[in-house]
């Protein structure tokens, strides 16, 4: 009597292996092109070259993955931010590497245009809120430490007593997020970098206020 052969034992079944670094840069572009509610499902696992299973096994969830696309933004794209703010000598010069780096950035035909952060999930669904918070705490904690370095430039005497840090890093805050929207809408680095002079001009109008009290007019002759 003839045995059949042993039938050969097959791997259970398991996840396709991935490069997940490799992913969440294919995601990052996706979340950055197309924003968050924008991306379907389809749209980053198209881009990941995963199926759906894979990317929840591997990310829990589309807002995890987000996350960790917005973490990969700041430690690339976004990682000029602190740089400009810490290796200026002047609180002056570290906004103006900030805002010319960021008109260039927000410009670049290497990469979607815009800002992945400073104009991101601006309004979203109400299911969707936590994930609009986190963002909005990115961008809190990037002013935080913009007015950390005007606020050092305030102690060395760059500019006079009394400057509204919380006012004036808010102020380049908005400049940021202008041009990131402006990017969006087609303007170019050229134009863009228009802006940052401007904005500079205003930074300097501030340096130049005295920073002692305004004497008191006279009495007025009789």
């Amino acid at each position: 009597m003839k045995n059949d052969p042993t039938p050969e034992k097959r791997p259970r079944g398991r996840p396709r292996a991935f490069d997940s670094t490799r992913a969440l840069d294919q995601a990052l572009e996706v979340f950055w092109r197309l924003g968050y509610e924008g991306a379907s499902i389809a749209d980053l696992t198209e881009a990941m070259g995963i199926t759906a299973p894979s990317l929840y096994a591997a990310f829990g969830s589309k807002a995890e993955l987000y996350r960790q696309a917005l973490e990969r933004y700041r430690a690339s794209q976004g990682a000029s931010t602190p740089r400009a703010l810490t290796e200026e000598p002047t609180a002056r010069a570290s906004v103006e590497r900030l805002l010319r780096e960021a008109a260039r950035n927000f410009s670049s035909r290497e990469h979607p245009r815009g800002c992945m952060i400073s104009t991101a999930v601006l309004r979203c669904a109400e299911e969707n809120q936590p994930v609009a918070e986190h963002v909005a705490t990115l961008r809190a904690g990037a002013l935080a430490a913009l007015q950390a370095r005007i606020e050092q430039g305030l102690a060395a005497g760059e500019l006079p007593a009394g400057t509204d840090s919380k006012a004036l890093a808010r102020y380049c805050g908005a400049i940021i997020q202008g041009m990131s929207v402006q990017a969006l809408d087609g303007a170019s680095e050229a134009e863009l970098l228009g802006v940052v002079d401007i904005a500079m001009l205003a930074w300097d109008k501030v340096a130049q206020k005295s920073s002692s009290p305004r004497k008191k007019p006279g009495p007025a002759s009789q």
